[in-house]
């Protein structure tokens, strides 16, 4: 039998009354820089300056607010890898009602902490999120906890529609209608009650998905007309990797959604750098997927339109970003690595280095090695890190080691050891 939509508009609107007071508008914005760089008007919706870091807030703090009196004093568990978690600790903290969170192993160790701080129990299960629910189901039938799942609990989903009728009200008065709206995917909870919204008032508004390339689940789940289980692999957008879509929100949005895009590890990256270089914010990689999406050229149909990006969540480990960082660097051309054979003999590296120098790049790491070589003993390897400008520099510093140690010295990219 078919699952049915799990919310209708009216609820949406219930659920913006509802959480007035416990939830301020976010600020929609639009990017000048952006906006240039991709011939697209881009408004950013910043659900990440909420209190908690992301637009969970929203259905949590409807989902709790409709609980009746007896089970506030009995409490909540909720599985998540630490958006939901976090933002459930927090308005329970604030509600006083006891909050107990289950994560996989995996989850960011801020956002651990963080429910910490607010009081909640925080326990560790699985490998992940499916692995974590199980657990976190079979807990709350025997502690009479209220279950309340991240994306698919009805009360959630609506909270999370109340984003959209903020972004019309603000774009409204503007004098602005959006062409387009892109919401990251994983659970599909903000894109079931986001869509639900736009397409009710709205419905010439392009609503689009985008997913992380490691965890297709709602694309897998739309070809199959059902939600379909997928194996996540690990994805600077973490907390997209839900390996089952959740079945209401599935049944809410399979119809009400225009295209879903896959993005690739790079593209996030980039979007991540993107956002602290041009916008100066932080955002997660689930949060970044919206504007990684503009950025994979896969939405060129949209140039010269109004497309409102969600920046989702802004919660990302202070080390996890320094990778995402360094990855969106590599993806760009302007951290490049490559490796040359040499003459092992006075003044090879200082020639190397020399080189470098006329190219202007800047050398991060530089290694030398000789042993683990199959060429002439004559010869050593050396694997070299440089910053470029931009991946037009780094076309010429690739020009300029071949050009003077041949193509078959120099190799662009991760050198293999014992390759030559």
């Amino acid at each position: 039998m078919e699952t049915k939509p799990a919310i209708q508009f009216h609820d949406i609107t219930a659920a913006a009354y509802r959480i007035r007071k416990g939830v301020k508008e976010t600020p929609l914005e639009k990017s000048l820089k952006l906006s240039a760089m991709l011939g697209m008007e881009i408004y950013f919706k910043k659900d990440l300056l909420l209190p908690t870091g992301s637009f969970k807030e929203r259905g949590v703090r409807n989902a709790l607010e409709l609980l009746p009196p007896e089970q506030k004093k009995k409490g909540v568990i909720a599985a998540s890898a630490g958006n939901h978690a976090l933002a459930l600790a927090y308005h329970g903290q604030l509600m006083g009602i006891p909050v107990e969170v289950v994560t996989p192993e995996t989850a960011p160790l801020m956002k651990v902490s963080q429910c910490k701080k607010c009081g909640a129990v925080v326990t560790k299960h699985g490998t992940n999120l499916e692995e974590a629910k199980q657990f976190a189901t079979v807990r709350a039938n025997e502690q009479q906890l209220q279950y309340i799942n991240g994306y698919d609990y009805p009360p959630i989903l609506a909270g999370q529609g109340t984003a959209a009728l903020e972004i019309i009200e603000q774009l409204e008065k503007l004098g602005k209608t959006a062409d387009a709206v892109v919401i990251p995917v994983g659970g599909g909870g903000l894109l079931a009650g986001m869509a639900v919204a736009f397409k009710h008032l709205q419905p010439q508004v392009e609503v689009i998905a985008a997913e992380s390339e490691e965890c297709p689940g709602f694309s897998e789940s739309l070809k199959v007309g059902r939600p379909s289980l997928v194996s996540p692999k690990p994805s600077l957008a973490d907390g997209l990797a839900v390996p089952l879509v959740g079945t209401n929100s599935f049944a809410t949005a399979k119809d009400k959604v225009d295209k879903c895009l896959a993005i690739s590890e790079s593209d996030i990256a980039i979007a991540i750098l993107r956002l602290v270089e041009m916008e100066k914010i932080v955002v997660e990689g689930a949060g970044a997927t919206g504007l990684a999406a503009c950025l994979s050229g896969q939405l060129d149909h949209l140039k010269g339109k109004i497309v409102v990006v969600m920046l989702s969540g802004g919660n990302i480990d202070t080390t996890a970003l320094g990778r995402c960082l360094e990855r969106g660097l590599a993806a760009d051309g302007r951290l490049v690595k490559f490796g040359v054979l040499l003459s092992d003999r006075p003044g090879g590296i200082a020639g190397l280095t020399q080189l470098l120098y006329e190219q202007n790049v800047s050398v991060k790491d530089i290694v030398h090695e000789r042993t683990w070589l199959k060429t002439s003993i004559f010869f050593v390897e050396v694997d070299c890190v440089v910053e470029t400008t931009d991946e037009e520099h780094a076309l010429k510093l690739k020009n300029a080691l071949i050009t003077r140690y041949g193509a078959s010295s120099v190799h662009w990219g991760a050198w293999k050891i014992g390759e030559n």
